[in-house]
């Protein structure tokens, strides 16, 4: 009986590397398996994270959401540095005498109404929409980062498929491969018949996980679609880098800016305590009486509204209590931010531990598959320890393909939680 392939190689230390979704390889030589899979990813074709997030934001809600904020702060910008506080109007007013005394007199109005700023006041606005429009801008960053977070997840979810369909493969065809050679040695007479229908049903329950992980594998691969619009499977070895970013995070600076509209707010509404005056043109056309001549003058009207305090204290209220809600949410939202980040460094070293210790227990369980192996070729074990050995250390190469998915999604979620974009 020949060796048994998978019992050749570590399918683990470059298994990752098998596909279009890779993670950081082991020490140890990439496997035949992992050759394989890697193969599998030449030929289906890769996409980068980063070209995966801007196709997957073309098509998502939160992008078409930040693009009308943004319109609306530069609507703002626009009517800030107009000249009138508002839009003007028009005034017509005509008088006649003709259901009283019916003398011929007549009054004809017309004028426009300009509203005007109040001192600061247009200052003010500009503010208040140019903190709108940067407010916005981080918005856009904010969600772009968290659709960021769903691909990374997604890819690494992908990845973690991709390993264990190549360890459920290996597995399927080793199997196959056993049970040709037991019934072989049945049909010599140097086993039972028992010992091929074990090998048999062994390989079938084999071929059976090889059938569920493809379809578990499709459906990731689906989702990913969903969320991108690609059918290209994500290459994550360049999402690897966890440095401290150089900017501060999209979430904070978004907080910043929240806090800063709610300031700018606070401000125009205290340079805007009572409603626009407002600046009349016009002319005026008098007509005393019949056989009278008309006479024509301009006229210049100034309305000057009173700011009380039943309208600016409600106003007040509300812009104060936006500004401390923004302020108290940006406090809450760097304390947040370090705890997860504390958090992700924790759960990467955890995932770096045990995969150490999932990649030891697998060479072992290896290298004990491989005596018994040995030993059941020369006649000296049962066919039932052998199997025993080879599901041990098949679970064990599973549990190690996981884990290195995992520590790669760890490192992942601490990119996610530092603010990092691939």
């Amino acid at each position: 009986m020949k060796p048994l392939p998978w019992l050749s190689a570590c399918v683990i230390a470059g298994s990752l590397a098998g596909g279009p979704v890779r993670a950081q390889p082991a020490a140890s030589p990439p496997s035949p398996q992992a050759s394989k899979a890697s193969e599998h990813a030449a030929s289906s074709g890769s996409v980068t994270l980063r070209a995966a997030l801007d196709a997957a934001w073309q098509r998502a809600v939160a992008a078409r959401e930040t693009e009308g904020q943004r319109r609306r702060a530069e609507a703002d910008s626009a009517v800030a540095s107009s000249l009138w506080a508002g839009p003007p109007s028009l005034a017509l007013s005509h008088r006649d005498d003709r259901l009283q005394g019916n003398a011929g007199r007549r009054e004809t109005e017309i004028g426009v109404a300009v509203p005007l700023w109040l001192p600061g006041q247009r200052t003010a606005r500009a503010g208040t929409a140019e903190a709108a429009a940067a407010q916005a801008q981080a918005a856009a960053q904010v969600a772009r980062l968290r659709l960021a977070g769903d691909l990374r997840e997604a890819g690494w979810h992908l990845a973690a498929l991709q390993v264990e369909v190549v360890q459920a493969d290996t597995q399927a065809q080793s199997l196959k491969q056993l049970a040709d050679d037991v019934e072989r040695r049945v049909r010599a007479g140097d086993l039972a018949r028992a010992d091929a229908l074990a090998a048999q049903a062994e390989h079938l329950a084999a071929a059976a996980q090889q059938v569920d992980m493809q379809q578990r594998l499709q459906a990731a691969r689906s989702r990913w679609t969903l969320l991108t619009g690609l059918t290209e499977a994500p290459d994550l070895t360049a999402d690897a880098a966890t440095d401290l970013p150089a900017t501060a995070h999209p979430e904070l600076q978004f907080a910043s800016q929240s806090t800063e509209l709610a300031r700018q707010r606070v401000e125009l509404m205290r340079r805007s305590r009572r409603d626009a005056p407002e600046l009349t043109v016009g002319v005026r056309q008098d007509t005393p009486g019949r056989a009278e001549s008309s006479q024509g003058s301009l006229v210049v009207g100034l309305r000057l509204p009173f700011g009380t305090d039943d309208r600016n204290r409600p106003l007040e209220a509300a812009a104060l209590a936006e500004l401390d809600v923004a302020q108290t949410q940006e406090l809450r939202l760097r304390e947040r931010l370090d705890s997860g980040t504390a958090a992700a460094r924790d759960a990467q070293r955890s995932a770096q531990a045990q995969l150490d210790a999932e990649t030891a227990r697998a060479r072992l369980l290896r290298e004990r598959a491989t005596l018994i192996d040995k030993s059941f070729r020369a006649g000296e074990t049962p066919l039932p320890d052998l199997l025993r050995a080879l599901a041990a250390a098949a679970q064990a190469d599973s549990a190690a393909a996981r884990q290195t998915a995992a520590l790669g999604l760890a490192r992942a979620r601490l990119q996610q939680a530092l603010g990092l974009f691939p």
